[in-house]
């Protein structure tokens, strides 16, 4: 209520006015392929309330989860997020937005551990844990006010990098673009939900290929960062010799958003001491339209023509490569890597790996799961069959431990595997590398013969250089997507993303899926 004084002659009338508030009954603003930036927009300028955009996303998932498209890439709602909305509301009506990542409804993987929603890493044997503290990189988001909208469908431990299935679920997750077709792995539920409009971006997690595979066969942007600059504390393990946790999201800028808050070192990862010494950039610099001119880009042919591609991979890559040198890039192709000298020690046992890292795990959380190590998960019986000779297999192997002379071959391994790749690049005067992130399109569910074309295990995991994911096109009959990876030295980010998003730019690929 505010007054209004009027002189008329020479008597004052005071007359009271009810002060108009914003019809946030009558919001409009519509969710599809919303970034952070038109998000905030609308917040300050009076057209969006994060209590309505909040209800947006759940109406969306109500309508396409377990209805409707039958997406089945959610695990869990978080019940708390329409009050941690009204609190957001009232913390920015008394002084703008509270950080980088204001009421930003985020999809998170079930592996990551979060306080008051189950953590499950898809498996019906650690259904009901819940943690009393949140994964390092979740707690970040939240500090940069995010909302964590809903846990998301996943491989089971993390085993597939083609297919999300899991023992927690009935069920495939499935392609938002084809419902016909597989999302890839393990983190295909949060890109199927980020995909389809069920959250503004996603956290994923990826030891061989997991952020980049969904992403590639949903149109999404994916980072892998250098192994030590993103922590994986609380992130349930598959290796930690290669396990990376990062976003996944509709756009580079959003993706680049949501890499800032999340990046930097944590002391109860020990690898992320090795960005100690480093000078976090400011990843938003990169986001340059005209990033591609001048630079050399080689084609890794390494890394996808080992087991045949596609022709309509191939033919939408060559594209891709077209698209490049119009922005102003070189290609260099051969580019080949010289790692003919380069092999693992065959002597004595394997470094580390899903037993040893998961036993440390229940350790950590011991007499809080419902079942405490390897062994009772199988005994339990609660697992799909699929993962059966997987698990059976782990429990019969007998890792090395840190510090072991099989873990110091394999670290001198990925050190001899990495300077490699450097030192081409270098010698070709590169600013990364490019292929397709999959040589094949999404699987039909249930396919087993055709193909997969999976092309991330290698380069990046064994070298723990970074890698990044961007729709590059689509496939039959223009509806199935398919990726391009970026891939380039250690430590630079910051070349990567400013190479992802002029490639983005230059094409516009990503397109939001028609839900059936």
């Amino acid at each position: 209520m505010r007054a209004l004084t009027l002189l008329c002659s020479s008597m004052v009338i005071v007359i009271s006015i009810q002060a108009r508030e914003p019809d946030m009954t009558r919001q409009t603003f519509d969710v599809t392929e919303a970034t952070i930036a038109r998000i905030h927009e609308a917040m300050r300028a009076g057209r969006l309330t994060c209590s309505a955009l909040v209800a947006s996303y759940l109406t969306r998932i109500e309508a396409d989860d377990t209805r409707g498209a039958a997406l089945n890439a959610i695990v869990q709602i978080n019940e708390g997020a329409t009050r941690d909305a009204a609190e957001l509301d009232r913390r920015f009506a008394a002084n703008g937005l509270t950080g980088p990542l204001h009421c930003i409804p985020t999809i998170v993987k079930d592996n990551f551990e979060t306080i008051g929603l189950q953590s499950a890493a898809g498996s019906l044997a650690l259904k009901g844990f819940v943690s009393d503290r949140d994964a390092f990189l979740v707690a970040r988001m939240k500090a940069a006010g995010a909302i964590v909208l809903a846990k998301s469908n996943m491989a089971e431990w993390a085993f597939s990098p083609l297919e999300t299935v899991n023992s927690l679920l009935p069920g495939y997750t499935r392609n938002p673009y084809a419902t016909n077709r597989v999302t890839a792995g393990s983190s295909g539920g949060t890109a199927a939900a980020v995909a389809a409009n069920f959250g503004a971006v996603g956290l994923g997690s990826d030891t061989g290929n997991s952020i980049r595979g969904p992403s590639a066969h949903q149109a999404l942007v994916g980072i892998r960062s250098t192994m030590g600059l993103t922590s994986r504390t609380g992130v349930v393990p598959l290796n930690l010799l290669a396990d990376i946790a990062g976003p996944m999201t509709r756009t580079v800028a959003d993706a680049v958003a949501v890499f800032q808050v999340i990046v930097g070192e944590d002391p109860d990862d020990a690898v992320t001491a090795l960005s100690r010494a480093r000078t976090i950039p400011t990843y938003a610099d990169a986001l340059q339209a005209d990033g591609l001119k001048g630079v050399r880009i080689g084609v890794l042919r390494q890394a996808y023509e080992r087991g045949g591609v596609d022709s309509e991979v191939a033919d939408v890559f060559t594209a891709a490569l077209a698209d490049l040198e119009r922005a102003g890039a070189t290609i260099v192709d051969p580019a080949a890597i010289d790692l003919t000298n380069i092999r693992r020690s065959r002597n004595g046992r394997s470094c580390g790996g899903f037993k040893y890292d998961i036993t440390q795990w229940f350790a950590r959380h011991a007499g809080k799961t419902p079942v405490g190590s390897l062994a009772e998960v199988i005994k339990s019986r609660q697992y799909h069959p699929s993962v059966q000779a997987r698990l059976e297999g782990a429990e019969a192997s007998t890792p090395a431990e840190p510090g072991s002379a099989a873990c110091q071959a394999e670290a001198e391994y990925r050190k001899a595997f990495g300077a490699a790749i450097t030192t081409r690049m270098d010698e070709l005067t590169l600013a990364a590398y490019v292929y397709p992130t999959w040589s094949y399109p999404p699987r039909l569910i249930g396919d087993l013969n055709t193909p997969h074309g999976d092309n991330s295990q290698v380069f990046s995991p064994t070298s723990g250089f970074p890698a990044i994911n961007v729709p590059m096109g689509y496939t039959r009959d223009d509806q199935l997507p398919a990726g391009i990876t970026f891939f380039g030295r250690a430590w630079d980010e910051t070349t990567l993303i400013r190479l992802a998003y002029a490639f983005e730019q230059a094409t516009h690929h990503r397109r939001a899926p028609v839900l059936r």
